[in-house]
């Protein structure tokens, strides 16, 4: 019978656009299985359906639907500000009751934008320049939700735009739609994705012989700190011993360049590594950003949510199996 294991997440850094953690005391299967759940199976909201009224613009209405369905659209539950789970809010639309569309399992949003009624309004220095249709130009029915129009401050400092460019316009243009986000799953399509990055690596062992260590120059010491690439071991500028760096597991890759220059140091092909850099099993460090649409410490938790919810319901059905 399989050992009883309980995983553990220790956040090393949290931010609402990225969290990086080290998920331990399990295996491959189960952080593979999260880091495919936060991708492919963490519900969000997205646009899509665009009804047009008017689209005079250089660019075709599938074009346009295309662009407004890959705006991050955010979902702020009452009294937070952190971009939040929306499947307790929402149903899926096949799964609402509704004829077409509700509140329940939609959210409206009006854009309407005339270059002529606009350009007036702007600062004569850009009434020559064409209009940029943006994010925000995007009106919702729902105060709770809205499209995410920067991941930070410090993008939206460096931005030229007010949100994410759908279309720019031109004199005598007009642009006047209305758009319906529905809850998914990017399992379905991509524009429900909640991650721009989801990854894991192996945190690494590194194994320093001391006594095989003590018979090298200080020049052969150096010689293996630089045939390491990735520069996860340094000398101590005390004893002149080998040890590894402190933000190791961010660097290590596992290369075999410090194996050939351990191998060409040996007095004997059998004799032990001076230095050995394995990956652990049940040891795991994660990276995660998102695409604006949640936060990035929700996204884990709806991930585990559903990944709760999915082992629940194997359970259930080998219980019955069992009847």
């Amino acid at each position: 019978m399989p050992q009883q294991r309980f995983p553990k997440i220790e956040i090393l850094s949290i931010a609402p656009h990225a969290i990086s953690f080290i998920l331990s005391e399990t295996d491959t299967s189960m952080a593979n299985a999260l880091r495919r759940i936060m991708i492919a199976e963490v519900p969000t909201l997205a646009i899509d359906l665009v009804e047009y009224s008017e689209n005079s613009s250089v660019l075709n209405d599938e074009y346009i639907a295309h662009r407004l369905g890959l705006i991050p659209i955010r979902y702020a539950p009452d009294g937070s500000v952190k971009g939040g789970d929306c499947n307790q809010a929402f149903l899926s639309h096949r799964e609402c009751v509704c004829y077409d569309r509700c509140p329940r399992c939609s959210v409206e949003f009006e854009l309407d934008v005339n270059f002529d009624k606009v350009n007036p309004t702007r600062p004569d220095q850009e009434r020559d320049l064409g209009l940029t249709v943006t994010s925000k130009d995007l009106v919702s029915n729902n105060v709770l939700v809205s499209p995410a129009h920067f991941l930070n401050e410090e993008e939206q400092d460096r931005s030229h735009d007010e949100g994410i460019s759908i279309v720019k316009l031109g004199p005598g243009q007009h642009l006047k739609l209305k758009a319906i986000a529905r809850m998914g799953i990017s399992k379905e399509h991509a524009k429900w994705c909640p991650v721009a990055v989801a990854t894991y690596r192996f945190w690494p062992i590194i194994t320093i012989n001391e006594e095989a260590c003590n018979m090298l120059t200080l020049e052969q010491k150096q010689e293996l700190v630089d045939a390491c690439p990735d520069r996860i071991l340094e000398l101590d500028e005390i004893t002149g011993n080998l040890v590894a760096v402190e933000n190791a597991y961010e660097m290590a890759t596992y290369t075999e360049d410090l194996k050939t220059a351990q191998n060409a140091m040996k007095k004997r092909p059998e004799d032990e590594d001076f230095v050995t850099v394995e990956h652990s099993t049940d040891k795991f460090v994660f990276s995660v950003e998102t695409t604006g649409a949640m936060d990035a410490e929700e996204i884990i938790m709806s991930a585990l949510k559903v990944l709760k919810d999915r082992l629940n319901y194997l359970a259930a059905e080998v219980e019955k199996l069992k009847d």
